[in-house]
């Protein structure tokens, strides 16, 4: 009979790619990583890891064999779900990844609507695809994540999605400019590759120019405080309004309105849990009380 404990312990593997990294997450030596994962080689009869340099990668077997423990580790993550829900109130604590403007917003409101509750929240800021990444490995309970238009997430196998809201997107000019003369203003943009900047550069070049660069951060209040100092133009959500910033000027895009999507992910098994659905429903809460502009 293979050994649960040890599968999750090929699967963190999998998921965290050196014994070194598994052994820091979960509070082990790297030898005893490596020797529970000898002894889950012997019971599976098969070669689970091989050599490469000074790393150790899973053999083709070892792979088939995750998949399979995926798949009893979320009917277990299933199982913890209904007796929580069985048990009924939402308790203990949540450990929640969300990116900057969210957490400046809606989770800043959540806190507040769980004040002195029995659900705690443990939260943690990260980039959406390293949270993603992290909430498959078992460091976070729930991510909160922005998919762009035009760009969807690349969502892995084994998560569960929900949309939260949609955000306006709008045009962020300085006092003074001339909205008209998008081509001739240095913009502030999204760090390359990331999905923000991706859609604005689209937008620029689907509304004819190229847009001059001057500023790129994914810190999204440097943006605004870029328009507000007369230094750049940008797109700015929505939910920076309640950033901090009530009374920035955002002017719609031409053409037809476009939004961001908020969204939560967890593991799949867990979205049943009291503390999941808690935490999503204040989330829906806040998005609808805080956001005129939301949908």
């Amino acid at each position: 009979m293979l050994d649960v404990h040890r599968l999750r312990l090929l699967r963190e593997l999998r998921h965290r790619g050196t014994l070194a990294a598994v052994a820091r997450a979960l509070g082990y030596s790297p030898s005893t990583i490596s020797h529970q994962l000898d002894v889950l080689e012997r019971e599976a009869g098969v070669p689970l890891l091989e050599p490469i340099g000074r790393r150790v990668q899973l053999t083709a077997e070892a792979l088939l064999l995750v998949e399979h423990a995926e798949a009893v580790l979320e009917r277990l993550e299933r199982a913890e779900a209904d007796l929580a829900a069985a048990r009924g109130e939402a308790t203990g604590t949540l450990r929640l990844a969300t990116f900057q403007t969210v957490a400046h917003s809606l989770v800043i409101d959540l806190l507040a609507r769980l004040e002195g509750g029995p659900l705690v929240l443990d939260i943690t800021h990260l980039t959406a695809q390293r949270a993603l990444e992290a909430v498959l490995a078992g460091d976070f309970d729930m991510v909160l994540a922005e998919e762009f238009p035009g760009a969807p997430m690349p969502f892995a196998d084994g998560l569960e999605v929900e949309e939260v809201c949609r955000d306006p997107l709008l045009l962020a000019v300085p006092d003074g400019w001339d909205p008209d003369d998008l081509a001739a203003m240095p913009w502030a943009v999204e760090t390359a590759a990331s999905p923000a900047q991706g859609w604005a550069l689209r937008t620029c070049r689907a509304a004819g120019f190229e847009p001059i660069v001057r500023y790129r951060s994914d810190d999204v209040l440097l943006h605004v405080r870029l328009v507000q100092a007369g230094r750049a133009a940008a797109f700015l959500p929505e939910l920076v309004r309640r950033c901090g910033f009530p009374d920035v000027r955002l002017r719609p895009l031409p053409g037809p309105p476009q939004f961001r999507r908020i969204i939560t992910a967890v593991r799949a098994g867990s979205s049943r849990h009291p503390a999941v659905q808690r935490v999503r429903r204040g989330l829906r809460q806040s998005a609808t009380v805080g956001g005129d502009g939301m949908l």
